[in-house]
């Protein structure tokens, strides 16, 4: 899971070498924007090298967010040297566009956002006036998806969605709502609640999709918890974890600011990409890095980024304990070419929410592979700690010596690159927690190497390991799985595999420098107690159109039928996206798909006044169902920037779209 391919395709929306030092002409009243592309950015993304987004790629992303993440984002270590009219002229000259100019898309005529946490003008794309009037107090119902995994054990399982298996070959889309870079929402009777990479955080009426409230400021991708607590003049609070390494709480039903934590990481290149998540008065927050991009420059001093998990008091976001699940002692190792003294070991970022065990006092947490040859015990290991006091109770390390920073598959190597090169096989699930019929439990993970793995929730121990995928930089299992009383479901993504194969047919060599194998795109059901597959489904080859598609020259025109998303269940049925825009519903007893849609099919007049918004890819943490409906976020430039439209549709489905 690199984060240059995660954030808004931009991790790494500056070629990096234009971050690593100073650059002369500080004092030009006017920036040479196209010059300084071509000097700093053009060898990585003209055309691009590795997983680089191209140059037509970062064209379609608001001049505005390039600069942003260049400045407080997790490009900003690499940004050192650029004065802002520099990225502003890099920017300006990518997109085509002032960065003082209002951003294409659905927040473009946005007023100057008002004090954050203040109720909002009714302005084309802000509140509602009529719809924040009309709100009713948040009333909690059987049917809800509060958090990202539903409830504690992160299973993704609506055990009383208010549809039923006969209602889903009639569901179609009532409404839909543009925004840039949105993530997975969250619902609560009527109130539907979700934030984007646009700094823009929405509660919205779910049956409806007009906004009832709007916070500025909120750069997040994490999906927003909701959680009935005192601390709330309302009763009811929800928790975002944001780019800058901090969490903010704020009343639900009004969006009034609670508190805001301090900043959770030191290291500049941290980040929150998992959900935080609450369980009774506390707050476990995970860490995430854009160090594997940083370290892509010889004079980055590769590399002590550790991940962490954070508890947090959840009346008042202090911090109560944080816990690194790299442990061994920082060191000097070598110097590189450049003649900059590296260190290690680093890694283990935390890209997933992390699961909760009340019963036991454990928090489990599954962590990403090493940047460095120092060994580790912390990378590419199931973690379980102890909710009160952050001790690690026990580490389940399933890859060793998976070492990997950007740019190490690239044809010219990195001076950081590790001298001993892992697969890349991250967690970027979070564990699930499942009652088997025996009474017992087990803990369920999936990691990108394509492999799933149940173990002893008390000790670690690994009880089976099912290989699902071929397995790859961007998965094998992606983002999440699902579990309903009796069997676990895997979504394959295999998106490398399928890259692979596509420039084999175009006479050129492996997209990552070697094939872990042939691509397996489709969804799997499991038996939880001893991994034995029970039915699985590929992933079609079917139509789509990816209307503002930029990613990667080598696809164009080609759909990529990768299953990245994490999938959803309810009693009978699995909803699965991919990043060819499908969205489909399978049978939980044999995997026969028994409803489909292409997202990409058509566009969409939106609820927030944007005419014709085409949909996409379907990436990232998957379809949320709750009170009758679907919900889920199309052309969501995801870890694979495949099907991207600079912008999203959030789509909501209903019986008959009513």
């Amino acid at each position: 899971m690199k984060l240059s391919n995660w954030i808004a395709a931009g991790a790494a929306l500056i070629c990096a070498a234009a971050f690593a030092a100073p650059l002369a002409g500080h004092a030009q009243a006017a920036p040479d924007g196209e010059a300084l592309f071509n000097t700093r950015c053009k060898a990585c993304h003209d055309p691009a090298i590795g997983r680089a987004p191209n140059r037509s790629a970062l064209a379609v992303l608001p001049p505005g967010q390039i600069v942003e993440i260049a400045t407080t984002g997790p490009m900003a270590p690499m940004a050192v040297g650029l004065t802002q009219p520099e990225k502003q002229a890099i920017a300006a000259y990518l997109t085509a566009r002032p960065v003082a100019a209002p951003a294409a898309g659905p927040d473009a005529h946005a007023a100057p956002p008002p004090a954050r946490g203040a109720p909002q003008p009714p302005v084309n794309v802000g509140v509602d006036v009529k719809c924040a009037a009309a709100a009713p107090p948040i009333r909690e119902t059987a049917a809800d998806w509060p958090s990202v995994g539903v409830d504690a054990s992160s299973r993704r399982f609506q055990r009383n969605p208010g549809l039923t298996r006969a209602d889903i070959g009639k569901l179609k889309v009532k409404w839909a709502f543009a925004m840039t870079g949105g993530g997975m929402p969250t619902v609560v009777g009527d109130w539907l609640f979700t934030t984007n990479r646009s700094g823009k955080f929405y509660a919205l009426d779910a049956r409806t999709g007009c906004v009832r409230w709007l916070v500025e400021g909120v750069a997040a991708r994490t999906t927003p918890m909701i959680v009935k607590t005192a601390i709330s003049p309302s009763g009811w609070a929800t928790f975002v974890g944001e780019r800058n390494r901090t969490v903010h709480a704020f009343d639900a039903q009004t969006g009034q600011e609670l508190w805001a934590s301090p900043q959770l990481e030191a290291n500049p290149v941290g980040t929150i990409t998992g959900t935080p998540i609450v369980s009774g008065h506390q707050l476990f927050v995970p860490m995430s890095s854009g160090e594997e991009g940083a370290a892509t420059q010889p004079t980055y001093a590769c590399c002590s980024f550790r991940g962490s998990l954070s508890a947090l008091d959840l009346a008042t976001g202090k911090v109560q304990w944080k816990t690194y699940v790299v442990t061994e002692p920082l060191r000097p190792t070598r110097k590189n070419a450049a003649g900059t003294q590296l260190q290690g070991p680093a890694g283990g970022a935390i890209w997933s929410a992390p699961t909760v065990d009340p019963k036991r006092g454990l928090v489990y947490a599954a962590t990403g592979d090493s940047f460095t040859e120092i060994d580790t015990k912390g990378a590419d290991a199931i973690v379980a700690m102890d909710m009160a006091t952050g001790q690690v109770r026990w580490s389940h390390q399933v890859t060793p010596n998976d070492n990997f920073i950007i740019g190490c598959n690239a044809p010219v190597r990195g001076l950081n690159c590790p001298t001993t090169l892992g697969p890349d096989y991250d967690f970027g699930a979070s564990p699930i927690l499942f009652r088997l019929p025996s009474g017992k439990d087990v803990l369920l993970s999936g990691q990108k190497s394509g492999a799933a793995y149940g173990m002893d929730p008390d000790t670690g121990r690994l009880i089976w390991t099912t290989k699902v995928g071929s397995g790859s930089a961007l998965g094998g299992i992606e983002w999440g799985m699902a579990a309903d009383d009796r069997r676990l479901y895997v979504a394959v993504s295999d998106i490398i595999n399928i890259f692979d194969e596509i420039v084999a047919k175009q006479g050129k060599p492996p997209f990552e420098g070697e094939s872990s194998g042939p691509a397996r795109p489709g969804l799997s059901a499991l038996d939880p107690a001893t991994g034995k597959v029970l039915w699985r489904t590929p992933a079609p080859n079917a139509p789509c159109h990816y209307a503002g598609d930029r990613s990667r020259d080598y696809t164009a025109g080609i759909c990529v039928n990768a299953q990245s998303a994490a999938p959803s269940a309810i009693p009978g049925v699995i909803f699965s996206g991919a990043t060819d825009g499908w969205f489909r519903a399978y049978d939980a007893a044999s995997g026969k798909i028994i409803w489909q849609h292409s997202t990409t099919a058509q566009t969409y007049d939106t609820v927030n006044q944007v005419k014709g918004q085409p949909g996409g890819g379907i990436d990232g943490l998957g379809p949320a169902v709750a009170g009758g409906m679907v919900y889920v976020m199309s052309g969501f430039n995801g870890a694979s920037r495949t099907g991207g439209n600079g912008v999203n549709v959030l789509l909501a489905y209903s019986v008959d779209g009513r």
